[in-house]
């Protein structure tokens, strides 16, 4: 079923409007609108408690402050608030400070909403440093959990290898970023985490291996029950796939298998759970954004889908938005979703990396 799509909302430059959002389909009720545009490579998203739109972007070095200066609602004010960045993809919000992840280290610009006001440079302090500096795989998806921890990926600097920790691990650090500990191990890429509302278990995706074949091995949805659980990478891949190099005689029952398998290929990025009000009850469920393959002969993801629930367990996995893969004979593309970000009346964000934009999806009803 397709919903309604509007073709274009406020701060829409020429780029953004010839999107063909008509290629989108969505449930019916549901609207999509670019919000923000010209934001090249745009990754994670934060929100700051008085309405600034934080956007970490990988490979444009830059991280953007987004404002609505009227208070109509609206995005009116785009600011490049960070520059010269080592793939600074990841962004969170805590208590008035934002956090910035880089490769190797994380920033901390404390009060950075009147910081913008006061129109001075914007001052920092290291929050986490010393992390790898390998940048496969090094760009990271950073969070709060309910605890009050930051936690933090190092994702593996390779496609397939056995290199020692932190490599490979989700790590939560202590409330003053002097300490971590393992929190995940096994991981090969994660992108996108979230805890449940219910249980407070962290959600995470991680993305499968590469040249193994089009259809192995599938990406992961992963759920930490204890800390320091072990999540097969390298040994096993979606819990029963056995490495050809790193998994001869080791146990699939040693590790913990996947809640979900979620496609070969398919990127997932961002793990998100619904929790606003604004969406019908059927779609308060969780959100994962399949960034899309590269490692396949047809390509598969460049999508939002959903993972119906019942209490803590997944019970079917169904499109939500779908349409920037063409499926034509070239397998072309023209946009790939990466991050969700909650707003106050109920609608998300979604983040596009390749075509440089923000979009709203909103519930308008039938």
């Amino acid at each position: 079923m397709t919903g309604l799509v509007m073709a274009a909302g406020v701060a829409v430059g020429a780029g953004a409007a010839e999107l063909p959002l008509q290629q989108l389909n969505l449930p019916d009720g549901f609207a999509i609108e670019v919000y923000v545009d010209d934001v090249p490579n745009a990754r994670q998203m934060a929100l700051g408690d008085k309405g600034t739109l934080f956007i970490g972007t990988r490979s444009a070095g830059e991280v953007y402050a987004i404002s609505d200066s009227d208070g109509d609602g609206r995005p009116d004010t785009k600011r490049v608030m960070a520059t010269g960045l080592t793939m600074p993809s990841g962004v969170a919000y805590r208590d008035g400070d934002l956090y910035v992840a880089q490769i190797s280290s994380v920033r901390r610009y404390a009060d950075i909403e009147a910081q913008l006001a006061s129109g001075k440079e914007l001052a920092y302090t290291q929050f986490v440093d010393g992390l790898p500096t390998a940048k496969r795989h090094g760009w990271k998806f950073i969070d709060f959990g309910p605890d009050g921890h930051l936690y933090v990926p190092v994702g593996a600097p390779c496609n397939i290898c056995d290199e020692p920790e932190p490599y490979a691990t989700i790590l939560r650090y202590a409330e003053d970023g002097q300490s971590y500990e393992v929190y995940a191990r096994g991981v090969r890429n994660t992108v996108g985490f979230d805890w449940h509302p219910g249980s407070g278990e962290l959600w995470f995706g991680d993305n499968g291996r590469d040249m193994m074949g089009d259809e192995v091995p599938y990406c992961e949805l992963n759920r930490v029950s204890e800390p320091g659980e072990h999540f097969g990478y390298p040994y096993f891949h979606a819990g029963d796939v056995r490495d050809p190099e790193f998994g001869e005689g080791r146990n699939p029952a040693d590790y913990t298998a996947p809640v979900l398998k979620l496609g070969p290929h398919v990127a997932p990025l961002t793990v998100h759970f619904y929790e606003g009000a604004s969406f019908p009850a059927a779609y308060r469920h969780l959100f994962i954004v399949e960034h899309g393959s590269w490692n396949r002969s047809e390509k598969i993801g460049y999508r939002v889908k959903m993972a119906v629930l019942q209490g803590n367990e997944v019970v079917a996995y169904r499109p939500f938005i779908d349409g920037w893969l063409n499926n034509d004979e070239d397998d072309s593309y023209w946009g790939r979703p990466v991050d969700l970000q909650p707003l106050a009346d109920g609608s998300l964000l979604l983040s596009d990396d390749y075509a440089g934009v923000v979009y709203r999806v909103s519930y308008v009803g039938l």
